[in-house]
């Protein structure tokens, strides 16, 4: 009878410490059909920093995973020549390393997805002066049967021209903040609320993170908001990475003196590692 009354009760302190609500609960037995948009140039920490919390939780959530580019197969980080503006100077990246990522699936052909990642790098300059907007094209497309979407750096920029953003708060990489922000001749985005000082944005269906290694910390959130907090801080400890945990403060809005920071706070201000 104790050894009943022992294991009850640990059963229901499991469930207390996971302070799980019903919806929580739903999604821990779900199939969640996680996918990512590359493209040539994409920054690979926006892409493997989010992925590495999707794959240890993994282990625990069922979770699908597919890579979405232009065409099936290796696709490279390193960005392919172009230029910032019709009249500039061509830019080459022959120097830079870059590695691969196989792609699973085109935008034609991706299965369904519950939760689109659109990362950043060098290639989103790319993608906007050839006016290629197939990443555009396809979370437009994706956009009222997916649950939600989510940019990490300047992947926030090619979101935004696609006007999924208009009227939505939003952030995005703070060392090219004025250049991601600005509205170009095809910008579709009207009305965007950026905001300057934060590590990451949530809104009902799409989030935004700063730049690069804010993935992680958007990623860190966004899980623990869609599966409860319990395995993801236990998960974040297993990988020892301390998530930044204030979404309204990114101490590289100061560093990189994005108008408008808050610069009233320590740079020291930032994380630990999560409660137990």
């Amino acid at each position: 009878m104790l050894n009943k009354l022992f294991l009850l009760f640990s059963l229901l302190s499991s469930v207390i410490a996971q302070n799980a609500t019903q919806q929580q609960l739903a999604h821990q037995n779900r199939t969640l059909s996680f996918g990512v948009v590359i493209f040539p140039g994409y920054e690979p920490l926006d892409v493997y920093g989010p992925l590495e919390i999707m794959i240890q939780l993994s282990q625990t959530y069922p979770i699908t995973l597919s890579i979405i580019s232009h065409k099936v197969g290796p696709v490279t980080s390193r960005a392919p020549p172009h230029r910032m503006d019709p009249s500039g100077p061509l830019m080459e990246f022959d120097s830079m390393i870059g590695s691969s990522t196989v792609a699973t699936h085109t935008f034609e052909n991706a299965p369904e997805l519950d939760a689109i990642l659109v990362p950043g790098g060098i290639g989103v300059f790319a993608l906007v002066t050839t006016n290629d907007t197939s990443v555009e094209d396809f979370v437009v497309e994706r956009f009222d049967r997916a649950e939600y979407i989510l940019t990490v750096c300047n992947g926030a920029t090619l979101v935004a021209r696609s006007g999924l953003m208009n009227g939505l708060p939003a952030t995005a990489t703070k060392s090219v903040w004025n250049i991601v922000t600005a509205e170009g001749e095809s910008y579709k985005g009207k009305g965007i609320k950026w905001m300057p000082s934060a590590r990451w944005v949530e809104t009902e269906k799409v989030w935004s993170s700063s730049g690069v290694s804010a993935g992680m910390d958007m990623m860190a959130a966004w899980t623990k908001h869609f599966y409860g907090g319990s395995e993801v801080g236990k998960m974040l400890n297993g990988i020892e990475y301390a998530a930044h945990t204030d979404p309204h403060w990114d101490p590289f809005s100061v560093v990189h003196k994005v108008p408008g920071a808050d610069t009233n706070r320590s740079l020291e201000d930032c994380a630990g590692p999560a409660a137990q």
